[in-house]
């Protein structure tokens, strides 16, 4: 193989990792050289103003999306790069794409399978590098940052949306609707065996059977296959407690990352995570034969994962109740064979206390507890339809960019709906990805007749993309909007008193309002405390009264028809 088809990987040492600028212009060459193999273009603009580019490959020459879509193909999604200091994704998908290009062999076993790509996800991250700041990692010698541009963490952007990169994912995912995904990465965490884990949508939410076939059928075969390939392979290490030995938690995956994200759009999605403490060569060649062995199982069973994902969107479009909340089942759990270091404590040489380290020289294997069952602790029934007012275009804007569809009041109406009143929000106290996310929210459900104006929106959700609606809209969602704070000025109220004032006056609304009358004796029995507070006294009259009701105050702004 000549110098120029040979990646910065494999020119190096084998500690390197590529540019940028290098990788880019390595992939313009390929696409320059095997036009009827690889098509290489620029996708959109990052927040720094950088291209972000993805490529297709396909054994046919055929890269017009329609036409592939027409044709019902099967589409594999490999994403890399979205944390730029987790790099073997990267340099191993740079190496497969050339091999498709110079082994027709390889090349004609896609079949009619087409290999999608994103070479260099974060590229704003991937242009700030250092040695740094993967504290932990063994390699390699210089690697981008996590942060993009902006300081988000880009693998918690892809609901919320406030990075134009992540626009840019959410058009090419709606856009290509890939059946199977894989977003490479590299773990932190305890020390063990495995060079490579595994983490996998989350089974429920993928809909019908196939969360069933994932779990049932591909799972066990990728773990079989990666050990045939020399890399045992086991669930993401992620302790239920200090370490391993006491059992490891399957991980939630909401929407907020890659591969929650795609349970959304009913697409099978996996983060393979290489340990850092393993060297670089050995995180990179055991990243190819993931996405060797999860393309290849795509291959041979991409017909029959394309009609379980049309059962489960056909399914979406007429269920009833949908859950939207898991938590973890600690009573009902599995096990999973386990190669460890016995973990030991000895004191600190910083300070008064016992720290962790994992003794090498003590492998062991057994059976460990695997939590990989989640319930449905939140469920909804299904509306008809939701209704959200024009008013809230940042909310319908990414709707339409994953492709809902949404259908316009044509003219003023009035309209019986159910809404949402919040009674309380609880946040987060610090900053979390650039907003307050709300952790706790407690709603009572309402209802009324409301004016919508000609131009707002209904969304349906007799349509494929029910999954995605629902976990948006629905305020209880894991990472609906209204957590990240897109309604967030509905939970202000606009006017206020003057208290000497309304002293008078909230006698005269006690006198008026035998509702209030009530609810305020409730109050006073339930807070007798507060009474020596003017100000909780007068706050409360003043909220409860219906003469200075507000009625956006507090009302969720996305109705539901039933």
């Amino acid at each position: 193989m000549s110098n120029a088809l040979k990646t910065p990987y494999e020119l190096g040492n084998q500690n390197q990792t590529t540019t940028h600028a290098e990788c880019i212009a390595w992939y313009e060459d390929l696409a320059r050289r095997y036009p009827s193999v690889l098509w290489f273009d620029m996708v959109g603009i990052s927040d720094a103003g950088l291209p972000i580019h993805a490529g297709v490959v396909s054994a046919d020459g055929v890269f017009d999306i329609a036409s592939i879509k027409a044709a019902k193909r099967p589409v594999f999604f490999n994403n890399n790069g979205i944390h730029p200091g987790e790099p073997e994704g990267v340099d191993a998908c740079m190496a497969l794409v050339r091999d498709f290009c110079t082994q027709p062999e390889r090349l004609a076993a896609l079949g009619q399978t087409v290999f999608l790509f994103v070479p260099l996800y974060n590229v704003d991250g991937s242009i700030n590098r250092a040695d740094t700041s993967r504290v932990n990692q063994d390699g390699p010698e210089q690697f981008g940052f996590r942060g993009n541009s902006r300081h988000l963490d880009l693998n918690r952007d892809f609901v919320k949306c406030d990075t134009l990169t992540a626009r840019v994912f959410n058009h090419l995912f709606t856009a290509w609707d890939p059946d199977v995904m894989v977003d490479t990465h590299t773990s932190n965490g305890a020390d063990y065996s495995y060079t490579m884990t595994l983490i996998h949508t989350q089974a429920d939410k993928l809909g019908g059977e196939l969360g069933a076939f994932l779990t049932g059928t591909m799972l066990p075969a990728i773990y079989a296959d990666m050990d045939a390939r020399g890399w045992p392979t086991c669930p993401y290490v992620n302790p239920v407690k200090d370490s391993p030995d006491h059992g490891i938690a399957e991980f939630l995956e909401t929407a907020r990352f890659s591969t929650g994200y795609a349970a959304l759009h009913h697409t099978i999605g996996f983060m393979p995570e290489t340990h850092m403490l393993k060297p670089f060569k050995d995180r990179y060649e055991s990243m190819r034969a993931l996405v060797e062995s999860a393309l290849a199982f795509t291959v041979a069973h991409g017909a029959h994962i394309q009609e379980l994902r049309r059962a489960a969107r056909a399914l979406g479009r007429t269920r009833a109740e949908w859950p939207i909340h898991w938590v973890m089942d600690e009573e009902n759990t599995a096990t999973f064979r386990f190669k460890g270091y016995e973990a030991k404590y000895k004191p600190s040489v910083l300070g008064d206390y016992s720290r962790l380290y994992y003794d090498r020289s003590s492998p062991w294997e057994r059976d460990i507890a695997y939590y990989n069952r989640f319930q449905a602790d939140v469920t909804v029934r299904a509306p008809k339809a939701y209704v959200i007012p024009q008013a809230w275009y940042e909310a319908i804007e990414l709707l339409e960019l994953n492709g809902v569809e949404l259908e316009p009041v044509e003219e003023d109406r009035m309209q019986d709906v159910a809404y949402y009143h919040i009674a309380s929000v609880t946040s987060r106290p610090n900053a979390y990805e650039g907003h307050l996310f709300h952790d706790d929210v407690q709603l009572e459900k309402r209802r009324a007749s409301v004016l919508l104006r000609a131009g707002d929106l209904i969304v349906p959700l007799d349509q494929d993309r029910a999954r995605y609606i629902v976990e948006t809209l629905e305020p209880l969602a894991h990472d609906s909007f209204f957590r990240w704070g897109f309604f967030n000025s509905v939970l202000e109220k606009k006017e206020a008193y003057s208290d000497y004032v309304f002293e008078d006056e909230a006698e005269r609304l006690l006198r008026d309002e035998p509702a209030l009358a009530a609810r305020f004796a409730e109050w006073k029995a339930a807070n007798p405390a507060l009474l020596s507070n003017q100000e909780a006294v007068l706050d409360f009259i003043f909220a409860n009264c219906d003469k200075y009701r507000e009625p956006e105050w507090r009302r969720y702004p996305v109705f539901m028809i039933e």
